[in-house]
């Protein structure tokens, strides 16, 4: 039983940072109803970020967060300005291109820029863990889970609270409606997508001390986002935090009970059981 709460206490941990970047597609697919494919490379240009604020200016990775969200915010918005606005009224296959192209121009820049070496991040606690009734649990895990959990419900307050919140609520529910009412509907994109790249970036900063850093990671995370956001149900905060904590929780307990090399094939098994029972998703008619 202690492995299988060991697995299961991990799963959640590292669930909880998943969720966070699902949390950042979905924002960005309910306002603009865009699927972002280069979503886990602006993640990966928050890893990168991280690692050069702490090798070079020695920035513990959980402290450079609050230099990590604002700027990956200015990038994420300057993005959907220049770029993402362009397509909103293209066809999908057009808008899927450009996500694409924007990510591989990101991963081959950082390429570039620090070759396809991998990058490690190690802090005096990167390999730390403690122990509470027989189960050790990472501290870099727990520290980040811990973060994760805080933004998710400022996040939350945000939404529900504030009146940019609520215009973005509304926007995401009916963009014609919205502009009807007075509301600068592009602006609450811009906000929208700056939010996402921003969640993302925090994302990449959380999970830089247990990661090997490489600009070809993004892509990984590019599919692990969008398996989350469809699990949980398309434009669905509530669903994407469900779906991240559930991935993470099935590679955990696929890489214990199976194989380490299976865990991949274990989550994408669960998500076709989804899709398959009930396509919308866990919670497909939630709404932001």
């Amino acid at each position: 039983m202690i492995v299988f709460f060991q697995s299961l206490l991990s799963g959640v941990l590292i669930g909880g940072v998943y969720a966070l970047i699902g949390i950042g597609l979905t924002i960005i697919f309910g306002v603009m109803r865009i699927i972002n494919f280069a979503h886990g490379d602006i993640m990966m240009i928050g890893m990168y970020l991280t690692y050069n604020l702490f090798a070079m200016a020695g920035i513990d990775p959980f402290l450079s967060i609050a230099i990590t969200i604002p700027i990956m915010f200015v990038f994420g918005a300057l993005l959907q300005k220049l770029f993402i606005n362009r397509v909103l009224n293209a066809l999908p296959q057009n808008q899927i291109l450009l996500t694409i192209g924007l990510g591989l121009i990101m991963s081959n820049t950082m390429m570039l820029i620090y070759t396809s070496d991998y990058k490690i991040l190690s802090t005096s606690y990167s390999s730390s863990s403690v122990k509470l009734f027989g189960i050790s649990i990472s501290e870099p895990l727990a520290i980040s889970f811990v973060i994760t959990a805080a933004i998710t419900a400022l996040l939350y307050w945000f939404f529900l609270k504030t009146d940019t919140g609520q215009a973005i609520r509304a926007t995401a529910q009916d963009r014609e409606a919205a502009q009807l009412m007075g509301i600068n509907v592009k602006r609450m994109s811009i906000i929208a997508f700056g939010l996402g790249a921003a969640l993302a970036g925090t994302a990449g900063a959380l999970i830089s001390p247990t990661y090997y850093i490489f600009p070809q990671i993004g892509s990984i995370f590019t599919l692990k986002a969008f398996v989350i956001t469809v699990l949980g149900g398309m434009g669905s905060i509530l669903g994407a935090t469900l779906g991240g904590v559930i991935i993470g929780v099935a590679e955990s307990m696929g890489a214990v009970y199976i194989s380490s090399g299976w865990k991949d094939v274990v989550v994408f098994v669960l998500f076709l059981l989804v899709l398959l029972f009930k396509p919308a998703g866990l919670l497909g008619k939630s709404r932001m």
